[in-house]
């Protein structure tokens, strides 16, 4: 974040400020602000009293200051500012410059001796403003000696001469801009199939067709701002500040403040306006889906699954009481509501997976079933009952991406890729199957075995390899929606996250009890920052990803929580699954004050960076 260093150790005609003796003199030439911008680039008027009375852009003093001025003048020798104070004073006056407040940029500049930006970057700027091409050329000779890499000048100059190519062009002057292109562009020898998709601008009709085809505001104020953000790319800060540096700076702080905050569940807006620079970021542990909003009691055993559709519409329970209920979240109120209840798995349901339009679920049966439901939820009618052996496993199932193919195994020996109506497409014998993912390449299948390990495993070229390996079973494990990470419930051990990449473990979670029992922790929240999980104490376990130790542990399950389901399109919107036959439904406070609705609570605490 730091710009300040950028200008030291160079010749004192770059520092950005000037020493006491130079505060009430001019920085350049006449017609120079005493902040070193041309008064021409701000707005085009001479800077003048209230009272209309002319005041020399750089006298250091105004008509009604004069008598102070002497205190002021001896203040300043008293005290040199530090680089910091410097940057500072800066970058208020350029985000004041910006505002069109330019005598109050003058006062700040003349009594603090500093200056906004190098007198040769003040010409520069406004020669690209005016579109005096020949003077802006001439300027970045001047720049030259100042700049860390001169090599620059070059892709400076083929921006300058591009900008003025394509005025041209619009202004209808083909022929100037055809000596721009042979005569000025093309010796650079510099991004030569720029050059030629230049040339092929020659043959636009008109204005409007060639502002399409290039992607260009067109001449103008807009156009030029941009061509002096893309060149102040090459200046070092002490010549030219970056543009909008104040805003860039306050903007990163609010992201970091929000990025830093514990129970942050909400989509990031990047515009300043939406939030308060006079108090910290910090979210209420209210806002955070810790408190019971419903209690889901229809099932008459204890629950082994659950999972929120893809859309978030519906959320899918199974148990051992041999049914999968669905039901419908209420967009508005948040509530669940019984849709309807898919009957007949006699073994009992302790997997569902979702297709990835949410047209159909298929439901899988503990250790000792041989057989997979597949549900249209639409309609409630059973597609296809799937069993390829009586001696077969089918506890974990994946969709394909494409949502025609699926792939679903046990521990007894093989998994098997099949289709819509249960057709064997492929399979793959001897791998003991613990639970399965899908990754989005359409290509490779992720499984965990009991060698305690995940492989992944390609159907197209037949090849396999070891990904991850763990020292105790892998009870089950989930993907991110990117990919990239996995989450895995490891015997004895807890939950751990795998960077599948990297192949490398990036962090245990503390806090929950995992035994042998199969536990099915979750991704959620917004962006996926948090990690949710049952436990054999009873209760749901929730992290910040970055975080080793849980930010909320929730009671009121009598029970082991089997599994632990995230709302994908409601961030504070949670389902846990327990033996004690209840499904409990988690969410935000049910009263928020609106300071804590708006994110502001003193008593919240942050994440340790």
């Amino acid at each position: 974040m730091q710009s300040n260093g950028a200008g030291q150790g160079q010749e004192s005609s770059e520092l950005p400020c000037l020493n006491s003796a130079q505060n009430g003199e001019s920085s350049s030439a006449g017609g120079t602000h005493s902040n070193g911008l041309l008064s021409s680039a701000d707005n085009g008027n001479g800077v003048g009293t209230s009272n209309g009375s002319s005041v020399g852009p750089c006298s250091g003093t105004s008509a009604t200051s004069t008598a102070s001025s002497s205190e002021v003048g001896s203040l300043k020798k008293k005290k040199r500012l530090s680089q910091t104070e410097e940057d500072v004073i800066r970058l208020i006056g350029q985000h004041l410059h910006g505002l069109g407040l330019n005598q109050t940029v003058d006062l700040l500049m003349q009594e603090s001796g500093c200056r906004l930006e190098h007198p040769s970057a003040s010409k520069f700027r406004n020669h690209v403003m005016e579109g005096e091409w020949d003077k802006a050329e001439n300027d970045l000779n001047e720049l030259r000696a100042l700049m860390h890499s001169p090599n620059a000048i070059v892709r400076m100059k083929f921006l300058l001469l591009q900008q003025k190519y394509l005025e041209y062009l619009e202004d209808g002057k083909v022929l100037e801009a055809l000596q721009v292109l042979r005569g000025e562009l093309t010796p650079l020898k510099y991004n030569t199939d720029r050059i030629h998709v230049l040339s092929g601008y020659l043959m636009c009709s008109h204005a409007e067709d060639l502002r399409a085809k290039a992607e260009w505001e067109g001449k103008g104020t807009a156009s030029r701002s941009r061509l002096l953000d893309k060149l102040q790319t090459y200046l070092p800060p002490s010549v030219m500040l970056p543009p909008r540096r104040l805003h860039t700076l306050l903007r990163q702080a609010v992201e970091l403040q929000r990025d830093r905050c514990l129970y942050h569940n909400t989509k990031l807006d990047n515009n300043l306006d939406s939030v308060s620079l006079l108090l910290d970021h910090v979210c209420s542990r209210k806002q955070f889906p810790c408190y019971t909003q419903q209690i889901l009691t229809e099932h008459c055993n204890e629950v082994w699954f659950c999972k929120f559709s893809n859309d978030g519409t519906k959320l899918a329970t199974g148990s051992k009481d041999t049914t999968v209920i669905i039901w419908q979240v209420d967009p508005e109120s948040h509530q669940l509501k019984l849709l309807r209840t898919l009957e007949g798995h006699a073994y009992g349901v302790s997997y569902l997976a979702w297709s990835p339009d949410d047209t159909y679920l298929i439901a899988c049966g503990p250790d000792d079933c041989s057989e997979l439901w597949l549900w249209n939820v639409q309609t409630g009618e059973l597609r296809t009952k799937m069993s390829q052996s009586h001696e077969d496993s089918l506890t974990s199932v994946a969709w394909n991406p494409d949502g025609k193919r699926f792939v679903t195994g046990g521990q007894r020996g093989q998994f098997y890729q099949c289709d819509l109506d249960g057709n064997l497409l492929d399979s793959w014998e001897g791998v003991r199957v613990q639970c399965l993912w899908c990754l989005s390449d359409g290509k490779t299948v992720l499984a965990s075995d009991t060698h305690q390990r995940i492989r992944g495993y390609n159907f197209e070229d037949l090849t396999d390899r070891n990904i991850v390996q763990e020292d105790h079973p892998i009870m089950s494990f989930t993907v991110s929606k990117n990919g990239r990470l996995a989450l895995l419930n490891v015997a004895t051990q807890g939950v751990h996250l795998w960077d599948l990449q990297d192949r490398v473990l990036v962090r245990k979670y503390q806090g929950v009890t995992q035994g042998f029992y199969t536990i099915h922790s979750c991704f959620g929240g917004h962006n996926e920052d948090f990690i949710a999980s049952g436990s054999e104490d009873h209760k749901v376990y929730i992290w910040h990803r970055r975080g080793e130790l849980p930010i909320a542990e929730l009671t009121g399950h009598t029970r082991t929580v089997n599994c632990v389901s995230w709302n994908p399109a409601i961030p504070g919107l949670m389902a846990s699954a327990s033996d004690d036959g209840t499904v409990r439904i988690w969410g935000p406070a049910p009263f928020l004050d609106s300071q804590e609705a708006d994110g502001v609570n003193e008593n919240s605490s942050n994440m340790d960076s």
